[in-house]
C-alpha cells in the first residue's frame, strides 16, 4: 500500500471516529483542544437534532397532503405551525437563557449549579406556557380565523390545532431541556430524544390518519395525535437521562423549588430570548395571513408548502450554529476571549458551505422535492417559486444564525432582539405588504420580502459581532 493510500485510509478512520463519537455522545471540556473537532463534535448530533424537528412537520405534511381535502388540511397544518411558533418562542427563548447559563457553569466547572439552573428554567417555562395552551384551547377557531383560513378550513381544523395547543407543554419541554443538553456539552442525548420522538410519529401518523385494522382513522386530528404522542416519547427519553442516564447533570426533585435569584437571573436572558423569537414568529404570522388574504387556500397551501421544505434545509443549520452558542458559552466561563471567537469564525465556515449546498440542491430540484408532498398542479407551482426565490438568501440566512447564537450563548440576547425587531418588523413586514398588496404581487411579493430582510439581518449581526460587546456579558 502506498503512502499516499495510508494516508487515505487514515483520514477516512479518523472522520469515521469523528462521526462516532459524535453520535455516541460523551460531555467533553470544549475550552481545550482541536477547535475544529469540537464544532464537529456539537454540530453533527445538532445538525442532525435539527433534521428531526423539521422531519416532523414534513411527515404531517406529507400524510395530510394526500388527504381528498389536501388544501385545507394542509393550510390548517401550516397555519397552526404559525401560531404554534408564539409556544416555540417561549420554548427558545428559555432554551437559550438555559444554555447560556448551564454552559457558563459547566466552563467554570460547577455541574450541580447548571443542573439547578436548568431545573429553575424548567420551572419557569412550564408555568407560562400552561396559560397560553388553555387559552388556545378555547381559542381554537377563532385563531384559525383570524390567521385567514377559511370558515369551513376553520371548522375541520379546530380539533388538530386544540389538540396540539394543549399538548404545547410537551413541546416546550423538548425544546428546553435539550438546550440543557446542549449547554452541558452533550448534544447527542438532545439528538437521540428527537430520533425517538420520529420514530413514533412516523410509525404513528400513517395509522392515525388512515386506519389500520381496528384503529379507525382519524384524518387530520390523526396527524396530531401522532405528533403528541411522539414528542410525549422524546420528553420521556430525556427525563429518563437526566435521572438514571450517564450526564454529568443530575436533577433532583428539590432543584425543582423556586429559587427567585437563579429565576431572576435566567428571566433577564430569557425575557429579550423570548421577544426575540416571538418578534419573528410574529412577523411569520403576518405574512402567512398576508398570503392566505392574497392568494387564498392555494396560495397559502403553496406557502406553507414552500416554507415547510425551506424550513427543513434552515434546522439543520440553526443546529449547526448552536454549536457556536455552546463553545462561546462555555470558553467565555473559562475566561478564554480568543478561542470563543475562533469558534464563531470555525462555525461561520462550516455553515456557508452547508447553506451554500442546499442553495444549489433547492434551485435545482426544488420542484422535485414539493411533488412529494401535494398531487395539486396549483399548489406545486406556487410553492416552487417561492422555494426558488427564498433559497436566494440561504446564505447570508447562515451567516445571520452563526452571529445570532454567539450573542445567545454569551447571555447577550437583548442584541439580537433589536435586530429582529427593526429587520422583521419595521422592515420586512411593511415590505412584504407593499410587494403583495400596493404592487399586486400576491404571495410572490411576501417570497420576495423573506430574503430580502433575512439579508439585512445578517449585515447587521455581522457589524455588532465585531464591535465585541458580546464577549464583557455576565452571566
Amino acid at each position: 500500500m502506498t503512502t499516499q493510500q495510508n494516508s487515505t485510509t487514515s483520514k477516512t478512520g479518523r472522520i469515521f471516529d469523528l462521526l462516532k463519537q459524535a453520535v455516541q455522545g460523551k460531555e467533553l471540556d470544549f475550552t481545550q483542544g482541536s477547535m475544529r473537532r469540537a464544532v464537529l463534535l456539537l454540530a453533527i448530533p445538532m445538525m442532525l437534532e435539527m433534521i428531526m424537528e423539521s422531519v416532523f412537520a414534513l411527515v404531517d405534511l406529507y400524510f395530510v397532503g394526500h388527504l381528498h381535502n389536501s388544501s385545507e388540511a394542509i393550510q390548517t397544518v401550516g397555519l397552526t405551525e404559525s401560531v404554534l411558533a408564539i409556544i416555540y418562542s417561549l420554548a427558545v427563548g428559555m432554551s437559550m437563557a438555559a444554555t447560556a447559563v448551564v454552559a457558563r457553569r459547566i466552563g467554570e466547572k460547577d455541574p450541580v449549579e447548571a443542573a439547578k439552573a436548568g431545573m429553575q428554567a424548567i420551572l419557569v417555562a412550564v408555568f407560562f406556557n400552561l396559560i397560553l395552551s388553555i387559552a388556545g384551547y378555547f381559542y381554537a377557531r377563532e385563531i384559525l380565523m383570524l390567521m385567514g383560513a377559511s370558515a369551513a378550513t376553520a371548522t375541520a381544523g379546530t380539533p388538530f390545532i386544540q389538540i396540539m395547543m394543549c399538548s404545547s407543554t410537551i413541546i416546550v419541554l423538548l425544546f428546553l431541556i435539550n438546550g440543557i443538553f446542549r449547554g452541558a456539552g452533550n448534544a447527542a442525548i438532545a439528538m437521540k430524544s428527537l430520533w425517538v420522538a420520529n420514530i413514533v410519529n412516523i410509525i404513528l401518523c400513517p395509522v392515525l390518519i388512515n386506519g389500520f385494522g381496528p384503529i379507525p382513522a382519524f384524518g387530520l386530528t390523526g396527524a396530531a395525535l401522532a405528533t403528541t404522542i411522539g414528542r410525549a416519547t422524546g420528553v420521556c427519553y430525556q427525563l429518563y437521562q437526566m435521572v438514571k442516564g450517564k450526564s454529568q447533570l443530575k436533577i433532583k426533585l428539590a432543584y425543582l423549588y423556586p429559587h427567585f435569584k437563579q429565576i431572576t437571573a435566567l428571566l433577564k436572558i430569557a425575557i429579550p430570548a423570548v421577544f426575540q423569537f416571538f418578534i419573528a414568529s410574529c412577523s411569520w404570522i403576518f405574512l402567512a395571513q398576508l398570503v392566505a388574504t392574497t392568494g387564498g387556500d392555494h396560495g397559502s397551501a403553496g406557502y406553507q408548502t414552500a416554507i415547510r421544505l425551506m424550513m427543513f434545509f434552515m434546522l439543520p443549520a440553526w443546529g449547526l450554529s448552536g454549536a457556536a452558542s455552546t463553545l462561546v458559552g462555555q470558553n467565555l466561563g473559562a475566561k478564554n476571549l480568543k478561542r470563543a471567537e475562533d469558534s464563531v469564525w470555525q462555525t461561520t465556515k462550516y455553515i456557508i458551505i452547508y447553506m451554500g449546498v442546499a442553495m444549489v440542491l433547492c434551485l435545482l430540484a426544488g420542484h422535485f422535492f414539493i411533488s412529494f408532498f401535494t398531487d395539486d398542479v396549483l399548489i406545486r407551482s406556487i410553492a416552487a417559486k417561492g422555494l426558488n426565490i427564498m433559497s436566494m438568501g440561504f446564505l447570508c440566512y447562515g451567516v445571520g444564525m452563526v452571529m445570532t447564537s454567539t450573542f445567545n450563548g454569551a447571555g447577550d440576547t437583548a442584541t439580537p432582539t433589536m435586530i429582529n425587531f427593526f429587520g422583521f418588523w419595521i422592515f420586512q413586514i411593511p415590505l412584504a405588504y407593499i410587494l403583495a398588496k400596493h404592487f399586486n404581487l400576491g404571495p410572490d411579493g411576501v417570497f420576495i420580502a423573506i430574503p430580502v430582510a433575512e439579508t439585512g439581518i445578517a449585515i447587521a449581526a455581522y457589524i455588532l459581532f465585531k464591535r465585541g460587546r458580546w464577549k464583557t456579558m455576565q452571566v
